[in-house]
C-alpha cells in the first residue's frame, strides 16, 4: 500500500521559489551543506519545476519562478522586494555557519551576537532573496530570566 505521507516528509516543508533553481541548489549545497534528493526539470530543460533537498535531516523544496503559471505574477523574493519568511536552523557554531554562507555568496544581514534569550544568533540573505537565521544555544533560561533580560536589552 502506498503511504499517504511519504517517509521523511512529515511535518512542515518549506518550499522556496527562486530564479535559477539549478544555481540555487549548488549554493545551498556549498553554503548550508544541503544534499540533493531529486530534481524535475521543465520539459525544455531550462528550469526546475520541482527539486528536493535536505539539510540536517530536514527536507525543503525549491523550484524556479513560473509567473506564467501564477496569473503572470512572480513569486520569488527578489521580484517581490523581500520576504517576511525566515528559515531558521540551530547549528553547532553560529559564527562558522554565517561565515560559510557569506563565503559562498550570502549577505550577512545581522552578524552573530549573544542574545538575551540565551542563543548566539545571526542572519544572512541568500542570493535568491531568502532569509536564513542561525543560532547556537548557549544558556538555558527561565521565562522570568528571559523577561528580565529582554527588559534590559530593550531598556
Amino acid at each position: 500500500m502506498t503511504a499517504p505521507i511519504p517517509p521523511g516528509h512529515e511535518g512542515l516543508i518549506p518550499h522556496l521559489v527562486v530564479n535559477n533553481a539549478i544555481e540555487a541548489m549548488e549554493f545551498y549545497r556549498k553554503a548550508f551543506g544541503a544534499d540533493e534528493i531529486c530534481r524535475m526539470p521543465s520539459p525544455d530543460g531550462t528550469k526546475l519545476m520541482h527539486a528536493e533537498m535536505k539539510i540536517n535531516g530536514s527536507i525543503f523544496y525549491l523550484c524556479d519562478d513560473f509567473p506564467e503559471m501564477c496569473g503572470g505574477k512572480s513569486r520569488n523574493p527578489l521580484a517581490l522586494g523581500g520576504t517576511p519568511i525566515n528559515i531558521h536552523m540551530y547549528v553547532e557554531d553560529c559564527d562558522a555557519a554565517i561565515e560559510k554562507a557569506a563565503n559562498n555568496g550570502a549577505v550577512v544581514a545581522m552578524p552573530a551576537a549573544d542574545m538575551f534569550w540565551g542563543d548566539r544568533y545571526g542572519m544572512v540573505s541568500d542570493p535568491y532573496g531568502h532569509t536564513w537565521s542561525f543560532a547556537t544555544h548557549k544558556k538555558d533560561m527561565t521565562p522570568e530570566e528571559m523577561a528580565q533580560a529582554a527588559s534590559k536589552a530593550f531598556g
